[in-house]
């Protein structure tokens, strides 16, 4: 077979095919009368092999040396190539995702797209005080697309840039929380964490609703910030979990502010008041925890704390009485 014909049956060109020919891969075998290369079908099912091998990004020379190489080892190079192209598919992906956040971004011009880069550049500075000051000009400067303020604040260690990423992403409105809700779903506990602290930084409305949503996880310390979250927003359905973060010191004090803020509610002050007393009644509370709910019953205004508090100015522990007859003198002074 000629080499127009086999450029045209195998779809390798009539260059690509003289190319083989002089590094030697593919020789015709043959010669017609007339002198012109003449390819065999034992040819023919080499230069197939060969495209295959090149499909997988294997280089001429490794495709040679895959064919002619007996000691050739092919899961070893195989290996390579995958290792190459999640390398490659990696770095393609993190290109994709910044075109795709400088174009949610809506620059005007050039100028705009090169202020987006540099913000999102310095997002991902090992510099915590670059990553803080970027923070802050995102809400200020040049908008800065919600996703990669999103990734930034779930990813953030340091508390400093952690609050300044917080405050920007409430700034940019409601588009953040949906990601943000998708971390509270993380396997990663930090992450988690992170999520519920900027979702508390949201105002009232779709917040709240995640908040709530957030109160009924099993994460104690997402199921905690939730509480202290929702309480300051008057929300009843935290006052148990805030009332189990005093029993077990967990931002006791916190978490007597948040009571204390939804006792301003005649509605909420005697259930407050009701519940914390009940914890009272279980007879393993030790001294450190009756100290505390007398602490936190000292700005739930009504007369069941106030029988709680008396009742706690005779406890056979000093340190509990005496608080509770500090508290039950400061009520007598309002």
């Amino acid at each position: 077979m000629l080499i127009g014909d086999v450029a045209r049956r195998s779809g390798v060109s009539a260059r690509m095919l003289r190319h083989y020919d002089s590094l030697g891969l593919v020789r015709p075998t043959g010669r017609t009368d007339a002198g012109y290369r003449e390819y065999s079908g034992e040819d023919i099912r080499r230069i197939l092999h060969i495209e295959s091998l090149r499909s997988l990004g294997l280089s001429l020379r490794e495709v040679r040396r895959a064919l002619d190489d007996p000691g050739f080892d092919p899961s070893e190079v195989v290996d390579d190539l995958a290792r190459r192209t999640r390398e490659r598919i990696a770095g393609e992906t993190e290109l994709l995702t910044r075109l795709r956040r400088i174009g949610a971004a809506e620059p005007a011009d050039w100028k705009d797209v090169l202020q987006v880069v540099a913000l999102l550049q310095a997002l991902g500075s090992k510099s915590a005080g670059r990553r803080q000051r970027a923070a802050l000009s995102s809400a200020e400067e040049v908008l800065v697309p919600v996703e990669a303020l999103v990734e930034a604040v779930l990813n953030e260690t340091d508390p400093n840039v952690a609050g300044a990423l917080r405050w920007a992403l409430a700034q940019s409105g409601d588009d953040g929380l949906a990601l943000l809700a998708e971390g509270l779903g993380s396997p990663v506990a930090e992450v988690r964490k992170r999520a519920v602290l900027s979702i508390a930084e949201f105002p009232d409305g779709a917040a709240t609703t995640l908040l709530r949503d957030a109160l009924a996880t099993s994460d104690t310390v997402v199921r905690r910030h939730a509480a202290l979250a929702l309480g300051v927003r008057g929300a009843a359905d935290a006052v148990p979990t805030l009332i189990d973060m005093i029993v077990e010191e967990a931002n006791d004090a916190d978490a007597a502010d948040a009571l204390s803020a939804l006792a301003s509610d005649p509605a909420l002050a005697d259930r407050i008041a009701t519940g914390l007393v009940d914890r009272l009644a279980h007879g393993t509370v030790g001294p450190s925890v009756r100290r505390r709910l007398a602490q936190a019953l000292a700005d739930i205004p009504g007369i069941t704390a106030a029988r709680a508090l008396t009742d706690l100015s005779h406890d056979e522990d000093r340190a509990v009485a005496l608080t509770a007859t500090y508290v039950l003198g400061i009520r007598d002074a309002r």
